[in-house]
C-alpha cells in the first residue's frame, strides 16, 4: 500500500510540474493536440493533479 500511496504523490507532483510548465509554453506539453492553449493543459494536468493527490489522500485516511 505504500507504494501506491507513493506513486500517486509522484503522479500529482508530476502533473503539477507539466500544469507549471504547460501555463508559460503550452505547446510544449500538448504537441499532439492540433490547438494548443493554456485551458487545455488546465483542463489535463489540473485534473489528473488533483485526482493522484486526492487517491494519496484517500490512501491515507483508510489505512
Amino acid at each position: 500500500m505504500f507504494f501506491i500511496r507513493q506513486l500517486f504523490l509522484y503522479i500529482s507532483i508530476t502533473a503539477g510540474l507539466f500544469l507549471l510548465i504547460g501555463l508559460f509554453r503550452p505547446w510544449i506539453m500538448l504537441w499532439w493536440e492540433d490547438v494548443q492553449n493554456r485551458r487545455k493543459v488546465i483542463k489535463l494536468y489540473g485534473s489528473v493533479a488533483v485526482v493522484a493527490y486526492l487517491v494519496y489522500w484517500l490512501t491515507i485516511l483508510l489505512v
